[in-house]
């Protein structure tokens, strides 16, 4: 049985696509189930910054602690008064000290921007939340729909049905296709986060996580159909099965030289 794309299996596609909604689900649950695996309240109201360790040690001038430093009473963006205590992820168990500090790595980690679970504040931001869900939901997305079709491009649009894309392609309109797929799934993040920056204007976790979802859900199709193109598993670029019986343009012009 041949598929989609012309080969007779998609086995590369099926083992990035498993392989990356374990990786993206394990970190996905995790970060709901560590803040039950330390004591209640001992990450306090964290505040760091993105792709920087804040949290590694206690210690205010050791390293990896720019935003480990007891705060006293102060206003966040929300017009809330707190007050942060110390909190170090090296000092946790073996799992929270991994998602803690992946979080750390990879997330500002905005107390108001976050959700509390165990009186512990969760590892990433709602809008992370969001993003990685949306990762996962593209994971398994690919993993059923996705083929091998030569480019990045006609990898990605692969997810579509090829009964609407044969009018795309038969125009020739399958870049137009790709980028406004990916702007379209990117374009509400994008326009929340600049909208809080250049106004007043402060979005809420529920939009975020909505806004995180879309732009996730690309991010993951887009990661997978990198790793799932490859020209190699064809005989040539004539082979590539494609919506509406369309080929290569390339293939046509060497055909007739």
């Amino acid at each position: 049985m041949v598929e989609r794309n012309g080969l007779v299996h998609r086995g590369r596609e099926r083992k990035f696509a498993f392989w990356s909604s374990i990786v993206i689900g394990f970190f996905f649950i995790s970060f709901f189930i560590a803040p039950f695996t330390i004591e209640k309240g001992a990450t306090g109201q964290l505040s760091g910054n993105a792709n920087l360790f804040d949290y590694v040690s206690e210690e205010e001038d050791s390293w990896g602690s720019g935003g480990n430093k007891k705060v006293g009473p102060h206003e966040h963006d929300d017009g809330e008064i707190v007050e942060h205590s110390s909190f170090a992820w090296s000092e946790l168990n073996i799992f929270a000290a991994i998602i803690y500090g992946f979080g750390d790595l990879n997330c500002h980690q905005k107390h108001e921007r976050s959700w509390m679970l165990n009186e512990n504040q969760m590892p990433v931001c709602t809008r992370d939340i969001g993003i990685f869900f949306g990762l996962f939901l593209g994971s398994v997305a690919f993993y059923f729909r996705g083929v091998n079709r030569w480019t990045v491009r006609d990898t990605c649009l692969s997810l579509y049905s090829d009964r609407w894309l044969k009018s795309i392609y038969l125009r020739n309109q399958r870049t137009l296709a790709w980028l406004l797929s990916g702007v379209i799934l990117c374009l509400p993040l994008i326009f929340d986060g600049f909208y809080q920056l250049l106004t007043s204007y402060e979005s809420n976790n529920a939009v975020r996580i909505m806004t995180g979802i879309p732009f996730g859900f690309g991010l993951g199709i887009l990661f997978l159909g990198m790793y799932s193109a490859r020209s190699q598993f064809f005989s040539n670029a004539a082979s590539v099965r494609l919506p509406g019986g369309v080929t290569f343009a390339l293939v046509k012009a060497e055909e007739s030289e």
